[in-house]
């Protein structure tokens, strides 16, 4: 089979704002470098990031990076490792700078200074009263992000393959990995990437539940990608539920609406947050808000004929505000639920958002694999950032306005550090031909003719599963049930078809091959929450409703062989800061 080749200096699957960013580092220090997006890179699902991007700046209150770390690691209920909490933090007001002398167009305040609304857990003084540190534009800030970030890498020359999907990862038998094999979605044709370098930066896989804000894209490629080439995924139990997701539908309200003035009301019009947390109310931690809603429902405090949502009220915020600040919400509403916020309350329930696990690296980006029970060692040639990566800086429960942070400063961070591989290895490693023929059957397998059960009733019982028995509260019975049903749908995954085989699409055999990433996603989730017994972040476990720092302060790690469990301690130890020990979190 004569399949065509080209070679980079590094290739980077995905062009939301991690693989961007990482791009134009790269591309900036003169490397040839290509990026691979299954979709345009401005429909990449950065685009759809709304409240903003943390940053201490200090414009609107008082502020502190240190107070900005203390934050995220009582937000991310002290699994979050320190010394990337640190380096994050310390580095966030560079990385704004940095993206408003390229060009994004940030919300400004009468004295021209970037917009800073207050998000959901955060304080000034370690604790103190609200912050206002989420740098803005509007209620379109990922967008802003992502099509600027777009223009510089078209100015930097950086190679882009739009709309081709990444089948897998090519590697040596050594463990390096050498580059992918990928795929043109309109035309069909395989083609050979070969690296020195690859980044995966695949977004996150909400597409595992069946209620989500995530896009169709979200399918966790990357992830599965990192579990068949041998690197495990670090703490996947701990999946985001945002807590304002239109109820029924699963867009996404932003926290920055709260962060407006907006508040929760359940069927008595009781402001319900402050009997959950009387400090912070509804700029609580996301994952505070989600069980207090879940909750309110639960006990019949629910709005509407079934009782099943509660109320997000911003009408008293009057039209000026609305329409300046949070004028995507408002035509989100319009259009999926034909009502205006100016005047409507918003129906809002918990819905799957933000995949906190990942693909575990250090925090220059690198892959790190380690050997049971011994040390880490970072993987030849393979880098990860942003929401397929676990650095891991959110830990149990990531807070607002910390995803895009992630991404702009480990996607910049990632790519130094392959500059930095790049200039001490300038030759390729030979291709791997073995590699190359296991990646193609991967694409082969759904060329097959036969009778067999249809992926998309199979996707769609996957998505049913996990949202039945991985949802926001979780028992021990549910999630071991959930766990051999996934492992069944598994195996009914491999005698499955694409239906009517003469009229398929390259789209269908792509749905297929996303369906099998999802499948190893779902289980590295599912296995993961059966396996840790306390409740932590957004993993609540009815049946050990406690925190346990004795003994599940720790990373999980799911490996794909044997589907098992091992475990890694937590950095406690920030860069050049005390330590925040753990406490109780409180709001």
């Amino acid at each position: 089979m004569n399949i065509e080749k080209r070679r980079f200096d590094s290739l980077i699957i995905g062009a939301g704002g991690a693989g961007l960013r990482a791009s134009l580092a790269l591309s900036q220090s003169e490397a040839r470098v290509a990026v691979v997006s299954k979709v345009f890179p401005t429909r990449s699902h950065t685009v759809a990031a709304q409240g903003g991007v943390n940053a201490a700046l200090g414009n609107v209150t008082e502020d502190s990076w240190h107070w900005h770390m203390y934050d995220t690691v009582k937000g991310s209920d002290y699994l979050g490792d320190q010394d990337a909490i640190e380096y994050m933090c310390r580095t966030a007001p560079k990385v704004v700078v940095e993206l408003e002398h390229y060009g994004v167009p940030f919300s400004r305040m009468d004295n021209g200074k970037i917009y800073q609304r207050p998000f959901g857990g955060q304080s000034r003084n370690f604790g103190g009263a609200q912050a206002s540190r989420t740098c803005a534009a509007a209620d379109r800030t990922g967008h802003a992000i992502l099509h600027t970030l777009y223009q510089q890498n078209i100015q930097a020359k950086t190679h882009f393959f739009d709309e081709y999907f990444a089948i897998d990862l090519i590697k040596d038998d050594e463990g390096a990995i050498l580059g992918a094999v990928v795929l043109n979605i309109a035309t069909g044709e395989p083609l050979i990437i070969e690296a020195k370098t690859t980044l995966l930066a695949t977004g996150g896989a909400g597409q595992i539940f069946r209620t989500t804000t995530n896009a169709h894209i979200n399918t966790g490629d990357g992830m599965a990608m990192a579990l068949r080439a041998g690197a495990p995924l670090q703490d996947m139990e701990f999946f985001q539920f945002h807590p304002t997701g239109i109820a029924g539908k699963g867009m996404l309200i932003t926290e920055g609406a709260r962060g407006e003035g907006g508040y929760l009301v359940n069927c008595d019009g009781e402001r319900f947050m402050e009997r959950y947390a009387p400090n912070a109310k509804d700029l609580a931690s996301r994952d505070v808000v989600s069980r207090a809603i879940a909750i309110e429902v639960r006990d019949g405090r629910g709005c509407g004929p079934d009782k099943d949502h509660v109320m997000l009220k911003l009408d008293h915020l009057g039209e000026a505000v609305i329409k300046k600040r949070l004028p995507g919400i408002r035509d989100s509403c319009l259009t999926f639920k034909n009502l205006d916020p100016v005047s409507t309350p918003i129906p809002v329930y918990p819905t799957a958002h933000y995949t906190m696990g990942g693909i575990p690296t250090n925090r220059y980006g690198e892959v790190v694999v380690p050997e049971r029970h011994g040390p880490e060692e970072p993987m030849i040639g393979l880098y990860a950032a942003g929401e397929s990566a676990c650095v891991s800086v959110h830990g149990g429960n990531r807070l607002g306005g910390n995803s895009l942070l992630d991404i702009l400063v480990f996607g910049r961070a990632s790519g130094h550090k392959v500059t930095d591989y790049l200039k001490e290895n300038r030759h390729h490693r030979p291709l791997a031909q073995d590699s190359v023929d296991q990646a193609f059957e991967r694409l082969l397998r759904w060329d097959k003719k036969g009778e067999g059960e249809n992926v998309y009733d199979l996707k769609a019982e996957l998505k049913k599963t996990m949202e039945e028995h991985c949802g926001v509260f979780r028992r021990e019975d549910e999630l071991a049930a959930g766990f051999e049903k996934v492992c069944v749908l598994e195996e009914r995954l491999q005698d499955a078809v694409l239906s009517d085989h003469s009229k398929v699409f390259n789209t269908a055999r792509i749905e297929a091959m996303e369906l099998e990433n999802l499948m190893d996603v779902a289980l590295a989730t599912v296995k993961s929450a059966l396996e840790r017994q306390e409740s932590r972040g957004a993993h609540s476990r009815i049946d050990y409703p406690e925190r346990d720092d004795k003994s599940w302060l720790k990373h999980s790690l799911y490996f794909k062989e044997g589907k098992t469990l091992d475990f890694k301690p937590v950095t406690l130890k920030p860069l050049s800061v005390e330590t925040f020990p753990p406490k109780p979190r409180v709001y």
